[in-house]
């Protein structure tokens, strides 16, 4: 699976930089208020164009003003710009070129990032000339555009696609990418210096993108792998600490570019809404998940124990029903071979193919045992059902009428595929099509 591109906004305060990300991404998803400084955290949000998909994040407005907020939005919008494929530097039309603006243009010529100047909130009616001002700033001529009321989105987004670097699809049998996300402190820094220090063969380190992050390549019983680091936490101090803060927009990024995700839990205390939120994000981009629950020299045990943390964790992670689950111990350096083992059986699930003949059987069945419902207008009927070839698994059913199918139906469809084989750890498609 190919990684996708990140693209970040980034800014002074108050420049539409919200608007323009809830245009390209066609819903209102960030907070928009005329008010300087209100979207403190950054988002993210996928987009497409011309049948592109790509990652956008909407970054706090860089402030060279000592407010409440400056520190930690200059920080996370440092951190978007390193994560980012493109930059979008976004100002004012109608303001000119501010102080802060300068403050902001400084920073972006240290990224050697590709940077797309918009000039916002332009009217057709002004001056075009006035936007020759804005080449000063040394990033070639501005694109000028109205987010609110969409003028030239079409031709940023050319430029964008333009600018995006294509990444290729990666090959398992070569190597296989796993990134160890999860929130601060669960022990993800263990865990990735516990797998590189065991007496594996350390193949090379290759410079990463994020602050004092290395992406390493190990070699496991023949087989390699790439540990994305999610965190470069083989430093401790200040820039650590503050990093750590802001370590959900590492893992987004970190998730893009994984084959497989290990999302790391402590199992030692409750799971937090942190913890769901990077889930989420795995489960939105389509990735195979293996939930690591680390910690488990800290849990007391009884004969239950393993099986009511399951619970736990399958009911906070109910859209990760697929997700395979492991308890470790990274700091004891328990169970942590068990990892590869289960790697190595997703990786046999994502190219697993079920005969045609037996997969018509399944969904015939399905049917007998529970008709659809009726919904919107009409039942669904299957009449004919292959797996195609893609990255993971996809089915094609050729139906009556797509627009009959309820979302609950089609979880029902995929729990009778996973019932005859084992996915464990791998997200599939059902993909429904008319029948001409």
């Amino acid at each position: 699976m190919a990684r996708k591109g990140v693209v970040a906004i980034v800014g002074r305060p108050n420049v539409g930089k919200s608007t323009l990300f809830n245009r390209i991404i066609k819903e209102k998803k960030a907070i928009v208020e005329d008010k300087p400084g209100v979207t403190r955290d950054r988002m993210y949000g996928k987009a497409e164009w011309l049948t592109r998909n790509f990652i956008i994040v909407d970054t706090g407005g860089i402030t060279i003003q000592d407010t409440e907020f400056s520190a930690q939005i200059r920080m996370q919008a440092e951190i978007a710009m390193q994560e980012a494929d493109v930059i979008i530097f976004t100002l004012d039309f109608r303001e000119g070129i501010t102080i802060e603006d300068e403050a902001v243009a400084k920073i972006l010529y240290k990224t050697n990032k590709p940077v797309i100047l918009v000039a916002n909130k332009y009217d057709k009616k002004e001056k075009f000339d006035e936007s020759y001002a804005f080449m000063s700033l040394g990033f070639g001529e501005p694109f000028l555009i109205s987010s609110s009321h969409g003028i030239g989105i079409g031709d940023l987004l050319d430029k964008i696609l333009e600018q995006l670097p294509k990444f290729a699809e990666n090959n398992l049998d070569e190597e296989t990418k796993l990134a160890i996300v999860g929130r601060p402190n669960v022990g993800k820094s263990s865990l990735v210096n516990a797998l590189v220090n065991e007496e594996r063969m350390i193949v090379s380190d290759i410079a990463g993108t994020t602050i004092d992050s290395v992406d390493t390549k190990i070699k496991v019983d023949g087989k390699n792998y790439v540990i994305i680091d999610t965190a470069g936490m083989r430093k401790k101090g200040r820039i650590y600490e503050t990093v750590e803060k802001y370590s959900y927009l590492r893992s987004m990024t970190s998730i893009n570019k994984a084959d497989i995700v290990l999302l790391m839990l402590d199992a030692s205390v409750s799971i937090s809404d942190q913890d769901t939120n990077i889930g989420g994000f795995a489960f939105e981009e389509n990735k195979p998940i293996i939930i690591v629950g680390n910690k488990w020299d800290l849990v007391s045990k009884d004969s239950n124990t393993i099986k009511k943390k399951e619970e736990e964790i399958k009911a906070y992670f109910k859209y990760l029903s697929y997700a395979s689950i492991i308890f470790i111990s990274a700091k004891e350096k328990k169970r942590i071979n068990k990892i590869f083992d289960l790697v190595e059986l997703v990786k046999t699930n994502i190219k697993k193919r079920i005969r045609t003949s037996i997969l018509n059987e399944i969904f015939n069945r399905a049917q007998l045992i529970n008709p659809a419902p009726n919904h919107n207008g009409g039942r669904l009927k299957i009449y004919y059902a292959s797996q195609v070839e893609a990255y993971l698994p996809t089915f094609v059913l050729f139906v009556n009428n797509p627009s009959y199918v309820h979302f609950s139906y089609k979880r029902f469809l995929e729990n009778q595929i996973r019932a005859q084989f084992d996915f464990s750890g791998v997200p599939i498609s059902i993909i429904f099509r008319e029948r001409k």
